[in-house]
């Protein structure tokens, strides 16, 4: 059940494309094991108040959270979180060299206890 969150400052909608950012992170997470495939979800959020580093608003930002299960040794979370972040890298690799953007990326556990699920996802697979 992961879920990776994109917010990014509205000065990029123009530049990049998060339709395709999205289907990117979505296919490099379902080629990594500890991401069950059925329970990935990406979406994207745009930011349109921000305030970046020296004001200018030349500025960009974009910022994936990964929010998944606990349970997984901490190496496989850092492992899994490069591997994305490197997909994320990748595709933003030209605007990166256009333009000022910061690019992070955090992954977090979610408390199973406290995060009730349920779903037909599988069932239409």
């Amino acid at each position: 059940m992961p879920h990776f969150i994109i917010e990014y400052s509205a000065n990029l909608e123009d530049v990049v494309d998060m339709s395709a950012f999205c289907e990117e992170i979505r296919s490099s997470a379902a080629a990594i094991d500890t991401f069950p495939m059925p329970g990935i979800r990406v979406r994207a959020f745009r930011a349109d108040h921000y305030a970046i580093a020296d004001g200018d608003p030349k500025h960009g930002f974009i910022d994936i959270s990964i929010r998944l299960r606990e349970g997984r040794p901490q190496t496989v979370k850092e492992q899994a979180s490069a591997q994305i972040f490197e997909a994320a890298k990748g595709f933003l690799k030209p605007i990166l060299a256009q333009r000022s953007l910061a690019l992070s990326l955090e992954m977090r556990d979610i408390d199973a206890s406290l995060s009730p699920k349920t779903g037909t996802i599988r069932e239409h697979l």
